[in-house]
């Protein structure tokens, strides 16, 4: 058997962790994992974006990949679902009313708005367990519609921006949708 060193890193080097009950979390889920494939673990560190673990793996136990599979997707869930307001999935779904189309999102046809918020069944979207969950229960639905209400109530939200922005092409594309959309934070050219 091995000893590996496993680094994993926040998409974009966001945030993994924003408050003492994600670190906790991964613990807990560190230890279940730790438990189901009786993997040794020397070493860890939860920094805030990234995370190192120092593991060997045992004959009984399960594979690398196994392992760290099933501790990456049990965070993810957790963190999803902790973040199932979701302001990526809002602002998507808000860009019919921010091209005045229409004044509500639920008015919009050709959108997944209406899966999350009033548990309608679309054939074309993936739905997220997370999601199933939320179609499931009523309560859910209303926090959904209260929170893209709230978005349609600020400014900002209706301006269109978000946190990231990134165009990834080449270089004519990249000053076209610069100069169009006012796009100055992150610009990435294809290359080698």
């Amino acid at each position: 058997e091995y000893v590996y060193h496993i680094l994993t890193i926040g998409n974009n080097l966001q945030d993994v962790f924003k408050t003492d009950e994600d670190y906790k979390r991964y613990i807990d889920i560190l230890q279940r994992y730790k438990e189901k494939y009786k993997f040794k673990l020397y070493h860890y560190v939860l920094m805030r974006n990234h995370i190192h673990l120092v593991i060997e793996t045992t004959e009984r136990g399960g594979s690398l990949s196994e392992i760290m599979k099933g501790i990456n997707l049990s965070y993810v869930q957790y963190y999803t679902a902790k973040k199932r307001d979701g302001s990526i999935y809002r602002y998507v779904e808000l860009n019919p009313v921010r091209a005045k189309m229409v004044e509500d999102p639920e008015n919009y046809t050709w959108s997944s708005y209406n899966v999350c918020a009033h548990g309608k069944r679309d054939v074309f979207v993936y739905e997220h367990s997370v999601y199933l969950q939320m179609s499931e229960v009523e309560e859910e639905r209303r926090k959904y519609q209260q929170l893209v209400q709230g978005m349609l109530k600020e400014k900002n939200a209706m301006k269109g921006q978000i946190e990231w922005r990134v165009v990834y092409g080449g270089e004519d594309f990249v000053k076209d949708m610069a100069t169009s959309y006012n796009i100055t934070e992150k610009i990435k050219r294809m290359g080698r």
